[in-house]
């Protein structure tokens, strides 16, 4: 269907594909994989037409229809979250909007010379909408919007009123809806919750067209696609599998090329040492040139490309008390809506605990009750002795000063550390050599969410509470993250929607439903095999 023929593609001085192919086949399930900057948002506009290759071909088959979700959402205001929806669902909406036109022009009494005219487009224009599908639109735009987490009322809403995060699963739902031959879904994970991604995972199950797709998500790139594309120094190297199964195979033909260039250096290094030892003696003449000429001719194995690993060890918390957070008949609405009424809650040193919830359980307000952030209406909420709290909340990104650089940022939090200590910290959460020099407000939100985490991770709380802390989290830094967190000694209070971090970090549940608080020890794996679901609300 779609054909990247020996494509190269430069940005300015940067060299992003260099004679690069691959091909997306009628029913594959593409995941790009590769390090940040490498170009996987370059290849989606190579498809969709947005850029050119400078030399090399793109070629798709005639007739494909391509629907593209990205990151820049655009312009929304004026109509309902369901109209805005049905307007992006391609050849249908186009025929739904004249079949309207005509249906105004019916009603018009200056029209009324025209009317056989108009009645014969009318029929033939109904025909074309009904064998689309149109009067079933509405039904599936809604479906589709529910599928993402939107309540009836957001449905008829007006759209530009949403908020961002909001805004994106609507322009994520136009093409859902579009159903076009291709998808192709830059990130589409990042802004739901744990249900509307597994509802997600269960519709592109069903999607019967072609996907190529990016996600930070291991655990959703494992259930949706069966190949791998990965991009990385300008080539691409196609993998048939999930991602575990590429995971497997590079790290394999990582360890053989690394295997391989050691050979060829010592095999290298022998014939060398043999030629610089004989090559004045005129007896070794003919052998020496014979050894020069045969090392002319072989083909240098490279060695493999390093990934710029991340690493952060903690520093030891200090002990806090056995009891780190009371809540004790604690009351809170917001308007009309009760959230907690009487919760009683006591999170314990050493507990992990993941907070699950339908959407407007009251999950992010927990964490604010506990750090402080929000005061409840009736009830107490204390934190133990000695707790020293660390607070990751989604707003954190907003609140660095943009005008600082990253190493201004660190310093001005910690002005007694040295410049040394500071550059390594730094270092370990993926800012290296000059790149301390960059301001915050040219950071994209994976670097932001680094510099919050290393600003409340430099001199450790001991208790860490978490709100979905691996959103804009590229996959290396997110596995940096869970090997710092397995290590960490103290109490964890967290939501994220990442299944991968919440079964290698959690070893208690707190499930919030409608008739109470519901305890699940042994973490999230063992509520999934517990309940038979992977989400409150969700069953089977």
């Amino acid at each position: 269907m779609i054909r990247l023929d020996n494509i190269s593609k430069q940005n300015g001085t940067r060299l992003i594909f260099v004679e690069a192919s691959a091909a997306l086949q009628r029913g594959e399930k593409i995941g790009l994989v590769g390090p940040n900057g490498a170009g996987k948002s370059t290849l989606f506009r190579l498809v969709t037409g947005q850029e050119t290759p400078d030399e090399g071909h793109v070629l798709i088959d005639k007739g494909v229809s391509i629907g593209l979700f990205g990151q820049d959402v655009g312009e929304m205001a004026g109509r309902s979250a369901a109209a805005e929806v049905m307007a992006g669902a391609g050849p249908v909406s186009e025929v739904g909007a004249e079949l309207a036109e005509l249906e105004a022009a019916l009603a018009d009494p200056d029209q009324a010379d025209r009317l056989d005219e108009i009645l014969e487009r009318f029929g033939e224009v109904q025909a074309r909408f009904e064998e689309l599908g149109g009067y079933a639109l509405e039904g599936k735009a809604r479906e589709v919007l529910a599928g993402l987490g939107f309540s009836q009322e957001m449905m008829d809403g007006d759209v530009g009123r949403l908020s961002g995060g909001w805004k994106m699963r609507v322009a994520l739902a136009r093409i859902l809806l579009m159903r076009p031959d291709v998808m192709l879904l830059d990130e589409p994970s990042n802004h739901l919750d744990l249900e509307s991604l597994i509802w997600l995972e269960q519709f592109l199950a069903g999607y019967d067209g072609a996907l190529m797709m990016t996600s930070h998500d291991r655990e959703f790139m494992n259930r949706v696609i069966n190949k791998v594309i990965e991009i990385d120094g300008g080539t691409l190297t196609s993998f048939s599998g999930d991602y575990e199964f590429y995971a497997r195979q590079a790290a394999l033909n990582e360890k053989h090329q690394q295997a391989q260039f050691e050979r060829q250096q010592a095999m290298l290094a022998k014939e060398i040492a043999f030629i610089e030892r004989f090559k004045a003696r005129a007896s070794h003449a003919a052998q020496v040139q014979s050894r020069v000429k045969k090392l002319d001719k072989i083909e240098r194995v490279e060695p493999p490309k390093r990934r710029q690993t991340i690493e952060f060890e903690f520093k030891p918390a200090p002990r806090s008390g056995d009891d780190v957070a009371n809540l004790r008949g604690v009351s809170k609405t917001y308007g009309s809506r009760t959230i907690y009424d009487g919760l009683d809650l006591l999170i314990r040193r050493k507990e992990r605990c993941c907070v699950l919830g339908v959407n407007g359980a009251g999950k992010s307000t927990l964490l604010k009750l506990v750090t402080g952030t929000t005061t409840p209406d009736a009830g107490t909420v204390t934190l133990g002795g000695s707790v020293k709290l660390g607070y990751f909340a989604q707003h954190a990104m907003d609140l660095l000063d943009p005008g600082a650089s990253i190493f201004e940022t660190l310093d001005a939090a910690f002005p007694h550390a040295g410049q040394g200590v500071l550059r390594n910290l730094a270092g370990a959460f993926g800012f290296s050599g000059d790149e301390v020099e960059k301001r915050v407000r040219v950071l994209s939100g994976g670097e932001k969410a680094r510099l919050v985490m290393a600003l409340m991770l430099f001199d450790p709380p001991n208790f860490l509470v978490l709100d979905e802390p691996t959103n804009h989290l590229d996959l290396a830094t997110k596995e940096m993250l869970i090997k710092a967190l397995a290590n960490f000694e103290g109490t964890m209070l967290f939501v994220s929607h990442d299944r991968h971090f919440l079964a290698e970090l959690s070893n208690r549940v707190l499930e919030l439903t409608p008739d109470g608080v519901h305890y699940y020890d042994g973490g999230y794996t063992a509520y999934v095999t517990r309940t038979g679901q992977e989400a409150p609300g969700l069953h089977g």
